[in-house]
């Protein structure tokens, strides 16, 4: 890709070319920082004989589609001029003039051209020149920090080597092989994404070599990789991609590695600065160096014994730790293979070593076997002796060897004569198990060292440990019986194991058999084991990732009952967001299945993260499937989880939820055991008690107590049970009458507040009550019940209330004008209601005669005028009650008094008048037996008794009232009566 350039009138032609005419818009300084043109629109002879640079002349004009652009469009262009390039160093000649226009400007453009010595000098002033050019120098530098880094660590990978058609180097992790010239990158596969590591040898290192020793360490290097391809066994390393060569570089991948052995000892030559942190401090475990040995003499076993090939440079350079910890071989640069032909005994051709090379083209001297000089021999013991070597300077203070003897081949003779003799003091650093044949191994006599096979049946090798990696390397040969008899024994092994062992060596082992369901339940179980030692990091890193799958896998059941016997342990280190995606299908599935324990488990787990729980599915999904389990399932223990799983759940959700989810549900439960019961009543008493939430009164009354009321009759209930039960129910009594009696009390002051005022809108000085008739017990027993308006006397009154004329009395001078209208606008209309005649059922027409029972009850009346007439008043020793204006109403039968409502007032009448014996202007009182008693300030006319004797020639006869209407002088002289009535108003009353 080109850029536009900064020119005005080359970026203007090019602007024409292309066509487009929005570009002609575009300042010219965004035009050559943000657009670029493809270098297929360029002919061959725009480029420079390198074909990476474009001439000054260049211009586009292969393959454009539009039009050119007028020069009308191009009038004003360019909008805006950057400032003047800067000219780059001078170290740079005619052939490589740099400017920005060009397409090396990308990083791996420019490690085509220049080496690496220039690459940061271009690169630097390529950018600055582009900051400069934009004027944001601190972006420049972030971004030139970060692109340096890049550029040293993997600018061996990037020169153009096939490798990096299909493998991603991402970082620098390890060096490897002779004077650790490999470089070894993390990577990955670009098309699978699988993991792998690419080694990278750059022949630049070799450029102050001589030209004979340059050409024959490339032919070493590429002989030992050609070498290790052709070889496949576990204790060797696995090439992915075979060698690739490239003008300045060799590479290929294999296996995802950690570190060579010797970058774990320390030596990190070749390596970038700072080193990797995972190699800082790091220190090999005892079981992983008896595992590593092991390894590495299986793998010479492998050699010698059926390749035929001796390695001939076993040392911690030729020996690779892969990212799971296993040691593999590695370096076969000098190698050398059996010559003799098929069935002979086997021949390795001898080469001695030569001082006028470099040290780095022959063997390391620190690890030749003795018999290199002394007999100009080597055979398998060879490296036998490089092995026992290499375990000696493993365990030495600063992993020497005993020689130390490094590149002088002079003080390597000595050596080898000085090694016959060597005192055993020399070799108390190697462990004590291993001493001797260590001692052994480093014989001069190569027939005196131990083979491989015997190597490894040493009781060195006799560790628990051991054992338990190498068995899990072997996995794959045994059946399913004999994996889950290991497996049951393998979470005693893993508490012993360093955890480093535990997370990289044995988890992935692991991990391959869950491919396999029926393994999966001796698996797991192990798998958690780690997890329980690990961080939350190394858990989401390592061990999250591969336990999701097996969370989706339902059968075997025993899989969820592992899971939700540890749910607490993965609660702790799973993320929430893993926990909402993974975790809660899974215990929706476990709530789903039919087993007791898994079920209980799984209700028990589940109040420990409901926060993480949002409301929709704890509404929609979790609830229901616990109201189903609890209705459904034939277990009481189950039934009794899933209360107190509710009862857990409460306080996490809101009043509404429960009033209409939990608590309508709870007398659906169709068992009425014990358990269950106060499972249910614990529900209850929380609901009841918590702040948030708590149960309506019309809930606990219809709903809450008709379903535990009957259950304290329940006979299976213990003493404590019953006293918690009926506790609870006169709690919820307790509480449903203190609210309502607060509610009805409420109401019942509103409604007295409206009686009084009321009352005191209605004046009750015109009204006549009857005399109350006496209670019996009975009566008793009802009164205050508010049945007194049904009660018999009651019965006969009319339903439709008697209009009664309000009354304005004493309290007109505190009314407003308003109030004072509206009484008398209600005077009027009751006045006009009371004199509308009556209907004809209750009131007879005034042609008809007068029914009988009228004379009757004159002549009664008079009968008991009589006998009060012959008795005096001083035999009167109990004066008549008071009658309340609310008590008793004048009998219906009585003539003319159907439309008003007179009432006698509430004021204590006393019929005893020592002062007058006669009482009211000498005339008769009304006999007891009436039931009737005379008004102390009725306002009634005296004409009532002067027309007494023409009773029969008036339309209606009054005679049975005549006592009961007061003279003219007790009138007035009744200082607190009211004011007297005109003949028409009492006609109007008594109408």
């Amino acid at each position: 890709m080109a850029k536009f350039p900064l020119d005005d009138e080359r970026c203007k032609q090019w602007v024409k070319l292309v066509g487009k005419e929005d570009l002609a818009h575009v300042p010219i300084e965004k035009l050559h920082t943000l657009k670029f043109i493809c270098g297929k629109h360029f002919k061959s002879k725009d480029f420079k004989r390198k074909k990476t640079q474009l001439k000054r002349t260049a211009i586009p004009s292969v393959d454009l589609r539009l039009p050119q652009l007028s020069d009308d469009v191009l009038i004003e262009f360019p909008l805006h001029i950057a400032k003047e390039n800067i000219p780059l160093k001078s170290h740079f000649n005619s052939s490589t003039n740099i400017t920005l226009e060009h397409n090396y400007c990308k990083l791996y453009a420019v490690d085509f051209t220049y080496n690496k010595d220039e690459r940061s000098d271009v690169i630097s002033s390529l950018y600055r020149e582009v900051a400069i050019s934009t004027g944001n120098m601190e972006v420049f530098n972030k971004f030139y920090s970060s692109v340096s880094n890049t550029v040293s660590q993997l600018s061996g990978v990037l020169p153009g080597n096939p490798v990096t058609r299909e493998f991603e180097a991402t970082q620098f992790i390890a060096s490897a092989g002779p004077g650790l010239l490999w470089k070894v990158y993390k990577g990955y596969k670009k098309s699978t994404k699988q993991e792998a590591s690419i080694f990278v040898f750059e022949k630049k290192h070799l450029e102050r070599w001589t030209k004979a020793d340059r050409d024959v360490m490339i032919d070493i290097l590429r002989r030992g990789v050609v070498q290790l391809t052709k070889l496949r066994h576990p204790q060797i390393l696995t090439v992915q991609h075979s060698l690739e060569e490239s003008r300045e570089s060799l590479a290929f991948a294999t296996e995802p590695v950690f570190a060579s052995l010797a970058n774990i000892l320390g030596n990190t030559e070749n390596m970038s600065q700072p080193i990797p942190n995972n190699l800082v401090n790091y220190k090999l475990y005892e079981v992983e160096i008896k595992y590593g040995l092991m390894q590495i003499a299986e793998g010479l076993a492998f050699l010698h014994n059926d390749v035929k090939l001796l390695h001939h440079n076993i040392c911690p350079e030729s020996i690779i730790v892969n990212q799971q910890g296993a040691w593999k071989i590695f370096g076969f640069d000098f190698c050398i293979a059996n010559q003799s032909s098929p069935g002979a005994a086997p021949f390795w051709p001898f080469t001695e070593y030569c001082q006028a090379v470099h040290p780095l083209t022959q063997p390391a001297l620190d690890y030749l076997a003795p018999e290199y000089i002394l007999s100009a021999t080597h055979s398998p013991a060879s490296d036998i002796y490089s092995l026992g070597m290499m375990i000696y300077a493993l365990h030495s203070t600063g992993h020497q060897t005993l020689g130390n003897v490094g590149n002088d081949y002079t003080k390597f003779k000595r050596f080898v004569n000085e090694i016959r003799n060597l005192s055993q003091s020399r070799f108390l650093c190697v462990t004590e198990g291993l001493r001797e044949y260590v001692k052994l191994m480093l014989n001069t006599t190569p027939e005196l060292r131990p083979d491989p096979h015997q190597f490894l049946k040493i009781p060195y090798f006799e560790d628990v440990g051991v054992k338990t990696l190498n068995y899990l390397d072997s996995l794959f040969q045994w059946d399913n019986l004999q994996k889950s008899q290991f497996y049951k024994g393998l979470p005693q092994v893993i508490q012993k194991m360093p955890h480093r062992i535990c997370i990289y060596r044995i988890l992935p082992c692991l991990t391959k058999e869950f491919v396999n369901p029926p393994m999966v339940p001796f698996v797991l179980p192990n798998v958690l084991l780690i997890a329980e030692n690990s961080t939350k990091e190394e858990y989401v890193k390592y061990i999250l990732p591969v336990l999701k799958p097996v969370m989706l896998i339902q059968d075997p059941i025993q899989i969820l009952l592992i899971f939700m016997q540890k749910m607490e342990l993965l609660l702790k280190l799973t993320p929430g967001e893993e926990i909402k995606t993974d975790i809660l299908p899974m215990l929706y599935r476990a709530l789903e299945s039919d087993a007791q324990q898994i079920q209980e488990l799984c209700l028990s787990v589940l109040p420990t993260f409901a926060s993480l729980i949002d409301y929709p599915a704890m509404k929609n999904a979790l609830l229901p499937r616990i109201k189903k389990l609890c209705l459904g399932t034939n277990y009481i223990s189950v039934r009794v989880n899933c209360l107190l799983c509710l009862g857990k759940l409460l306080e996490h959700l809101d009043k509404w939820l429960v009033l209409d989810e939990i608590i309508p549900f709870l007398p659906q439960i169709p068992s009425r055991e014990p358990a269950v019961l106060m499972g249910i009543l614990g529900i209850y008493k929380l609901a009841l008690s918590h702040n948030k939430l708590g149960i309506t009164k019309e809930v606990m009354a219809t709903k809450v107590l008709p379903f535990l009321i009957p259950l304290c009759v329940e006979n299976g209930l213990t003493l404590n049970q019953f006293n918690a039960l009926i506790t609870l129910v006169k709690q919820m009594i307790s509480k449903v009458e203190a609210e309502h009696r607060a509610k009805l009390e409420q109401l019942n002051s509103i409604q007295n507040e409206s009686k009084v005022m009321e009352q005191a809108l209605t004046s009750t000085s015109d009204n006549l009550i009857p005399a109350p008739t006496p209670q019996t017990d009975i009566d008793k027993m009802f009164s205050g019940l508010g049945l007194d308006t049904f009660a018999f006397n009651n019965s006969k009154q009319p339903e439709k209330p008697q209009p009664v004329i309000p009354s304005v009395g004493v309290t007109t001078g505190s009314l407003s004008i308003e109030e004072k209208q509206r009484l008398a606008t209600q005077q009027d209309t009751v006045r006009k209601f009371s004199r509308q005649p009556p209907p004809a059922a209750a009131i007879p027409a005034p042609q008809m005669k007068p029914p009988k029972p009228v004379d009757l009850t004159s002549s009664l009346l008079q009968t008991n005028l009589n006998q009060l007439t012959q008795k005096p008043f001083s035999t009167m020793t109990n004066p008549q009650p008071s009658l309340t204006h609310n008590n008793l109403a004048m009998n219906q039968s009585s003539p003319n008094y159907s439309s008003t409502s007179l009432m006698l007032n509430s004021t204590p009448l006393n019929l005893g008048y020592s002062h007058n014996p006669t009482g009211f202007n000498s005339q008769p009182a009304l006999p007891a037996s009436t039931g009737w008693a005379a008004p102390t300030n009725a306002n009634f006319n005296n004409k009532w008794a002067n027309d007494q004797n023409n009773q029969t020639s008036m339309k209606q006869d009054w005679s049975a009232f005549e006592s009961l209407l007061p003279t003219q002088n007790q009138n007035n002289n009744n200082s607190n009566s009211v004011k007297k009535e005109d003949s028409s108003e009492m006609m109007d009353l008594l109408s």
